[in-house]
């Protein structure tokens, strides 16, 4: 048991680590290692897909608190935007994890990470694609704790509808949400990256808080590894945090773009029954 420990807890760090760099939560490290050991060890042999899903949304919380916490330190989170997106976003959540029970697509597995993939690539060419003017209906000017001051806008039922479908894919596959959310808020809306990132992190602190009722409902948690898992993801949180204030804008993009070609493969991988 001491070395399932340990390796519980190196996954958790990981997983948060990765998760709070770029603004995923860590579900794409949580979910697949769970299934793994379940695998390899009989005590933790009853985690299923559900389960998996449902215990990694639940150290997300934890990921997703403590780099929120050091995010707000450096005045990089604008909560007043992030309201606005928990709204979609929170019943989403909650409807993704009710639709865990339901969902078997293969087939939709691999669309997700395929879709993945093109919005990687659009990320790529952000700068070389023709701008398209959006109609904002809210303007905001955010300065943060270097005294850097940012404009960007967005329209409110936009906002709200994108990341409604955004909650159900955290709900359903236990990943956060930030792997549609970041790109969204960067491309569509033009905030910062730093800002994004942060941003993020507080919106899927929320909307997990509440996917994660509807799994403990359900029975969706394995707690034994919840509470070896919860360590490592705590300090991954605020370790990934403390790395993307060190990144410049260029660099979080790229840790970005890497981030979600490995939920592309994951999720690719899920549908063809190799993972």
């Amino acid at each position: 048991m001491s070395w399932i420990w340990l390796l519980l807890v190196l996954v958790g760090f990981i997983a948060g680590t990765v998760g709070s760099l770029v603004g995923l939560g860590g579900g794409i490290v949580i979910v697949p290692s769970l299934l793994v050991i379940a695998q390899l060890y009989p005590e933790f042999s009853n985690i299923t897909p559900a389960v998996a899903v449902g215990t990694s949304l639940l150290l997300v919380i934890l990921t997703s608190l403590s780099s929120t916490l050091f995010f707000a330190k450096q005045k990089r989170v604008d909560f007043q935007s992030g309201w606005l997106f928990f709204i979609g976003s929170g019943p989403g959540a909650m409807v993704g994890a009710y639709l865990t029970r339901y969902f078997q697509s293969d087939y939709f597995f691999i669309a997700f990470g395929l879709f993945m993939i093109f919005i990687s690539i659009l990320i790529s060419l952000k700068d070389r694609l023709p701008q398209k003017k959006v109609r904002w209906d809210v303007f905001r000017t955010f300065e943060d704790g270097s005294g850097n001051k940012y404009e960007y806008g967005y329209h409110r039922l936009t906002v709200v509808i994108l990341s409604f479908f955004v909650g159900i894919i955290s709900g359903l596959f236990g990943i956060g949400g930030g792997s549609l959310l970041v790109p969204i808020m960067i491309m569509l809306f033009c905030f910062p990256p730093h800002v994004a990132t942060a941003t993020s992190m507080f919106i899927i602190l929320l909307s997990s808080s509440l996917g994660t009722v509807t799994n403990i409902i359900q029975g969706n948690i394995h707690w034994l590894s919840a509470l070896l898992l919860a360590p490592g993801a705590w300090m991954g949180g605020k370790a990934g945090a403390w790395i993307s204030s060190k990144l410049s804008g260029r660099g979080l993009l790229i840790a970005l773009r890497l981030a979600l070609v490995l939920v592309a493969i994951r999720m690719i991988m899920k549908g063809s029954h190799l993972a």
